[in-house]
């Protein structure tokens, strides 16, 4: 995508303007697809760019390139390449808005929903209202480079959620269009990590309930707005969402909306929140929702879900996942639902582990492996664990719980005993249980579970979390909601999110660069090699010989070796030789083994059999930002019937091997005039007919003349098979 930025017409004239489809939800969605509209005088362009630092970086090459444009608007391009997309535009009044800012948004929605930090709110409507008359002057006036810089400086503050920050620039390094250097950077940056960024506390509100299929009856305020200052992101979780049959085979669900709206409903009233991502498994549903003024700083956002149910695969159990990238910390959170029943919690831990061990988030870089859980600076998990309380009667628990013993009672709970024997949930941690257990109730009230099953009372739904620098503020259950046979569960953490100090950010990269360039300009890469001239004896049809080439890496900086194709050639060997791997990377002062291997096939074997190529090639191994070097490659190949013509055959008076090359050349030039070279003639006959005739005539003639040729053999076989009788 940002290989066509070049191609966009940056002027004056040039506007991208953020859009959505009316009747836009009240929550800003920030994990959907970013859509923009593109402007240039009366030609408007809509496009979808997926969430994510992809888009975010193209974004910034545009604004970038605008930027440019209006600091030196000396040339007008003619973009003479647009005239093949013209089409009518509907509402030209509002495309004229030429100078509009990046972040300024097409309706009255979007005006209002504007992601803006704290400092720069004052202001910015006025900013917003006086784009177009800079726009206008700087048009008007282009050698006024004052009023070009200052509507340029003006739509850079206005753009800065949707450009790359100093937190994610280690990210963009790892993009795979940089190279070698730029790994390097990375890794020294990644080291270099606690030189240039510091912790800041951010209130994670995490909540988790099982609604056993039913519909929301209820405010959910006296659960999700129990804190008394609004928390800065909200991680919501739901289990038994939709308990019906058409769940497990339609993704569709009329229950996701309504339990989704009653979430929005109940949020913060003192703040406005974006809703990041939301992803459900049949009842499983985790939503995230994030401040708006947090927005801009939610990167990577992948989703995932993995089935442990029937047959372990299917959605009535298992998990759903939100992995993001928070400034500089990555965050995994996990809502799960795992085996029900008192008897089956060693079922319930192979969930976990199953749920670990399968649930993998793709990375932006493919060639790089997939996330796991346990890969991020802070793991969140919530859920309806379905542990249970066991060696105790109904009763003996409902004392307990009447006399508010709940530590007594958590010695009972199998999650915890689990955990003391590091069966699952190894290094998470769990904040003080000092509520009473939230299933099982009658639905719609506060008495405990009526029916004739008349179920023990348990800790199911649980909030567990892993990661440095995490403080619970409280972990409790909400009695007030009713809706299921459920309590919600609520917990506050205060968690330590890493921050990029910019100006020891700069400082630190160009600190690595400047040792980096120190090491190129002293440094040279290089190699040594254990041979140079490699010699096969004895190559045969389809026997497989292959030789070992050592590199070692004797210079100051590591190396990244290939093998590369010679000029007017389009492999780097010829197809018989194979160099195994044929690139790598050899860190300093390593080594690794290169297989040189030759094999004939029936590919190229006729040209070796008739002498036209013989087993020798050069190989070209380069190193990068280095010099190359010069591998000779021989040997003697044993001619064979394979691979050789039956006619060459059917003429051989002796062993293939001990026939010369230039009697073999021979016989092959002998078969292309007997087959094929009559066939040339087919293109002058205007006629079928015509073409067939010649073609009978010329094969007559060669019939004659293999007629002589054969004629002795033949008498002699006669003569034999008449001695015996």
């Amino acid at each position: 995508m940002i290989s066509y930025i070049t191609d966009l017409p940056h002027n004056n004239s040039f506007c991208i303007l953020f859009f959505s489809p009316p009747r836009r939800p009240l929550h800003l969605i920030v994990g959907s697809d970013t859509r923009v509209r593109m402007s240039f005088k009366d030609e408007e362009f809509e496009l979808r760019l997926p969430f994510g630092s992809h888009s975010r970086l193209f974004l910034c090459e545009v604004n970038k390139a605008w930027s440019d444009a209006c600091r030196s608007p000396t040339q007008v391009p003619k973009f003479e390449w647009l005239n093949k997309y013209k089409k009518a535009i509907k509402g030209q009044a509002a495309v004229k808005q030429a100078g509009a800012p990046l972040e300024a948004f097409s309706d009255p929605i979007n005006q209002h929903q504007k992601i803006e930090k704290p400092s720069e709110k004052k202001g910015s409507l006025e900013k917003a209202k006086n784009s177009n008359s800079v726009a206008q002057k700087s048009k008007g006036n282009p050698s006024q480079d004052n009023q070009s810089i200052s509507s340029r400086e003006e739509r850079d503050d206005l753009v800065r959620s949707s450009s790359h920050t100093a937190s994610n620039k280690a990210q963009i390094l790892a993009m795979p269009q940089f190279g070698l250097r730029d790994n390097l950077i990375r890794c020294e940056l990644l080291k270099s990590e606690d030189l240039y960024t510091y912790l800041e506390n951010f209130s994670f509100f995490l909540g988790t309930y099982n609604v056993n299929g039913q519909n929301p009856k209820e405010s959910l305020r006296p659960w999700l707005s129990c804190t008394l200052k609004p928390p800065d992101l909200y991680c919501v979780g739901f289990q038994e969402l939709d308990l019906s049959k058409e769940a497990f085979f339609f993704n569709d669900t009329p229950k996701e909306q309504e339990w989704t709206k009653a979430v929005s409903e109940a949020l913060h009233a003192d703040a406005q929140y974006a809703l990041v991502r939301l992803i459900r498994l049949v009842g499983i549903m985790l939503i995230f929702y994030v401040k708006k003024e947090h927005a801009e700083f939610i990167s990577d956002v992948e989703a995932e879900t993995v089935g442990t149910g029937i047959m372990g695969r299917m959605g009535n159990k298992g998990a759903v996942a939100i992995r993001f990238r928070f400034h500089n910390s990555d965050i995994c959170v996990v809502n799960s639902h795992l085996a029900a029943h008192v008897e089956e919690y060693e079922r319930r831990n192979q969930d976990f582990k199953d749920i670990c061990s399968r649930l993998q988030f793709r990375q932006l870089d493919p060639t790089q492996p997939p996330l796991t859980i346990m890969k991020h600076n802070v793991v969140l998990w919530i859920g309806d664990l379905n542990y249970r309380i066991s060696d105790l009667d109904v009763e003996s628990v409902k004392d307990l719980i009447t006399k508010k013993d709940f530590e007594t009672l958590h010695s009972y709970d199998q999650l915890k005993r689990q955990i003391d024997e590091e069966a699952v949930f190894v290094g998470f941690a769990e904040g003080e249980i000092d509520f009473q257990p939230t299933y099982k109730y009658d639905t719609g009230s506060d008495q405990w579970d009526t029916s004739e099953k008349c179920r023990i009372p348990a800790w199911c739904d649980r909030i567990l979390w892993k990661g440095k620098n995490i403080q619970q503020e409280h972990y409790q259950s909400h009695m007030d909601v009713r809706a299921s046979d459920h309590k919600p569960v609520s917990s506050l953490l205060i968690i330590g999110i890493k921050r990029v100090n910019s100006e020891a950010y700069k400082k630190t990269f160009e600190e690595i660069v400047r040792n980096i360039d120190k090491m190129e300009n002293e440094c040279i890469p290089s190699l040594s090699l254990s041979e140079r001239e490699f010699h096969f004896k004895d190559v045969k049809y389809m026997q497989h010989q292959a030789e070992r080439l050592s590199l070692f890496n004797d210079g100051q900086v590591p190396c990244q070796f290939e093998f590369i194709q010679k000029p007017n050639e389009s492999t780097y060997s010829k197809p018989w030789l194979t160099a195994n791997p044929s690139k790598g990377f050899i860190p300093q002062g390593g080594s690794t083994v290169i297989e040189l291997e030759v094999f004939v096939n029936r590919f190229t074997a006729p040209d070796l059999n008739c002498g036209k190529q013989e087993i020798e090639d050069i190989l070209v191994l380069h190193l990068e930002r280095g010099k190359d070097y010069f591998i000779s490659v021989t040997g003697n190949y044993m001619p064979s019937c394979y691979g050789t013509s039956i006619y060459s055959l059917c003429h051989m008076r002796e062993p293939i091997q001990d026939m010369p090359k230039e009697t073999l050349l021979e016989l092959v030039s002998t078969l292309f005039e007997y087959l094929f070279f009559p066939l040339i003639y087919c293109h002058f006959f205007p006629s079928v007919e015509q073409m067939c005739i010649f073609f009978f005539f010329i094969l007559n003639v060669r019939l004659k003349s293999l007629q002589k040729t054969i004629q002795q053999p033949l008498k002699s076989l006669l003569t034999f098979l008449k001695s015996f009788g």
